[in-house]
């Protein structure tokens, strides 16, 4: 399983192979530095530590700083530990690039903090259909009681208003269309959660083995439709000559 960390850029459009407007996320990935290699040994389980956006050394408390200098590696914003195929090939202070961890067709799974919207009423929030609308009616969109007066209490999970929004969300089984390594760009087709600008996770997708497999029967299946029509075409063709 691959596993990325990613700059959401904003929202485009690009066309397909077949034509097609797609409407796609830009991405900025990379490139990475491998700032340390946790091992079963001494940490009790195998992983690698990347750094993304780089940083001056003076904003960065003690602690990070020599951090940093044990490593040899220049100072990051952002430091994710990621568990990748052939972990043990990687050493501290090499550069990982988007391409290497990704390629165009796959499928992934984005994880982000939503965009945050503050306090919200309860029609906003969770869909009430609200009181009355007419006059007289003191209760156009008021929440409905608390709670049960014999227990005295409100239960866990009651839906009312509150922060709506800045939650962690997850979007499953979105496709990489392109990758410019170039730019250490992705295009990936459909939305995904987070305002521009906001760090979002990338890992290979867990139902993307079953996504694949129904895109390569629809595509046979489509071949062998078109089969019989470009046989008749042809011997059409042949029968004039």
């Amino acid at each position: 399983m691959s596993q990325m960390i990613a700059k959401k850029i904003g929202i485009t459009q690009v066309f397909d192979q077949d034509g097609n407007l797609v409407p796609v996320t830009l991405l900025e990935a990379g490139p990475f530095t491998v700032t340390q290699k946790k091992t079963k040994e001494r940490d009790g389980y195998e992983a690698i530590q990347i750094g993304y956006i780089p940083v001056k050394e003076k904003t960065l408390n003690k602690p990070l700083s020599g951090f940093f200098k044990k490593a040899g590696t220049a100072p990051f914003r952002i430091l994710k530990e990621l568990r990748l195929p052939k972990m043990e090939e990687l050493k501290v202070g090499q550069e990982l690039k988007v391409s290497d961890l990704f390629a165009a067709g796959a499928f992934v799974d984005v994880s982000g903090l939503s965009k945050g919207k503050g306090f919200s009423g309860g029609m906003k929030r969770h869909n009430f259909k609200g009181g009355p609308a007419s006059h007289g009616s003191m209760t156009h969109r008021r929440p409905a009681a608390a709670g049960e007066t014999q227990n005295a209490k409100v239960y866990r999970g009651k839906r009312s208003p509150g922060h709506l929004g800045n939650a962690q969300i997850t979007i499953q089984g979105l496709e990489v269309l392109r990758i410019v390594p170039e730019n250490n760009s992705v295009l990936l087709k459909g939305s995904i959660p987070g305002p521009n600008g906001s760090i979002v996770f990338l890992s290979t997708s867990i139902k993307s083995d079953l996504k694949t497999r129904r895109r390569e029967t629809a595509k046979l299946a489509r071949q062998a439709e078109e089969a019989p029509a470009k046989e008749k075409g042809a011997s059409k063709a042949k029968a004039k000559k």
